[in-house]
C-alpha cells in the first residue's frame, strides 16, 4: 500500500472546551499530519440542543496548544462570514500556527445554522456560486495582507457535487475533501481528474483527502487504491484516538512526534 498521510476531525459539540483541547494535544503527539474542528454552530447528531463551540475562535487556541500537525476546519461554510475577512482570520491563526494553517471551505448545507444566525440559506446552486465567486477574493485579499502567511495556506474546498464543486475544486483548489465508501470516493477522484484536464491543471496539484469514520480505518488500503492521500478520522467525545493510532501504524510514514 503506497503511503498517505493522516489526520484527526474533533468534533465540537462539548461540554468541556478542555476535553478537545486535550484531544488536540494528544493526537498532535501521537504525530498525526492534521487536526480539524467543524464549522456549525449547533450539535449535527445526539441531542440537536446540547453544548456546540465555534471553530474559528476554537482553531486559534489549537494553534497555540499543538505543534506540527496543520490545522483547519473540515470544512469552513463560505456563508458564515465575508471573505475577505476570512482570509484575514486564516492568516492569523495561520501566525499563531507558525504557518501550520490549511483553509477548508464548502458552499454550506446545515439550514438550521443559517436561519437561527439570521443567515439567507437560498438555494444549492446559489451557495455554490457564492463559494465560486469568493475563492478569488480569499486568494487575493491572502496575497495583500501585512504581514503576509507564514506557510502556504492552501486552500481545501470539500464536496462531491460532479458538475459544479468538481469543477470549482479543479479551478480553485490545492485540496479536496469528500467521503467514502472508497467505491464512490474513486468515482469522484476520476471525475476531479477530468475537470483538471478540462482546465488545463495538473491534478497531482490537488491533494486528496477523505474523511472517515472510525469504522472504515480498516478500508485505508481501499480508499488510498481509490486515490486518496491523506485520510481523516472523525471523532467525537470521549475522543477516543486508537483508531487514528492503527491508522498511523498503517500509513508507512515515519512519526517523530509518536509517543
Amino acid at each position: 500500500m503506497r503511503r498517505f498521510r493522516v489526520g484527526v476531525q474533533l468534533h465540537p459539540q462539548v461540554e468541556d472546551l478542555d476535553d478537545l483541547r486535550h484531544a488536540a494535544r494528544d493526537a498532535d503527539a501521537l504525530g498525526v499530519d492534521s487536526i480539524w474542528v467543524w464549522d456549525h454552530f449547533f450539535p449535527l447528531y445526539g441531542n440537536p440542543d446540547g453544548p456546540h463551540f465555534e471553530a474559528y475562535t476554537l482553531l486559534a487556541a489549537l494553534a497555540a496548544d499543538t505543534e506540527r500537525a496543520r490545522l483547519g476546519a473540515l470544512v469552513t461554510c463560505n456563508s458564515y462570514r465575508n471573505p475577505q475577512l476570512l482570509a484575514d482570520m486564516a492568516r492569523t491563526i495561520d501566525h499563531l500556527s507558525h504557518g501550520r494553517f490549511t483553509l477548508g471551505i464548502g458552499a454550506g448545507w446545515f439550514e438550521r445554522d443559517y436561519t437561527e444566525y439570521g443567515y439567507e440559506f437560498g438555494t444549492a446552486i446559489g451557495r455554490l456560486r457564492a463559494l465560486e465567486r469568493d475563492l478569488p477574493t480569499i486568494r487575493q485579499r491572502l496575497e495583500a495582507l501585512t504581514p503576509a502567511p507564514l506557510g502556504p495556506l492552501p486552500i481545501l474546498v470539500g464536496g462531491a457535487g460532479e458538475k459544479v464543486t468538481l469543477r470549482i475544486v479543479a479551478q480553485h483548489a490545492d485540496a479536496w475533501n469528500a467521503f467514502g465508501p472508497p467505491e464512490a470516493y474513486a468515482h469522484k477522484n476520476e471525475v476531479l481528474d477530468r475537470h483538471c484536464a478540462e482546465v488545463g491543471r495538473d491534478p497531482a496539484a490537488i491533494e486528496r483527502t477523505v474523511a472517515l469514520q472510525p469504522s472504515e480505518v480498516d478500508d485505508a488500503e481501499a480508499f488510498v487504491a481509490a486515490g486518496a492521500t491523506h485520510l481523516i478520522v472523525m471523532v467525537g467525545r470521549p475522543f477516543d484516538l486508537s483508531p487514528v493510532a492503527a491508522l498511523l501504524a498503517a500509513s508507512g510514514g515515519d512519526r517523530a512526534g509518536a509517543g
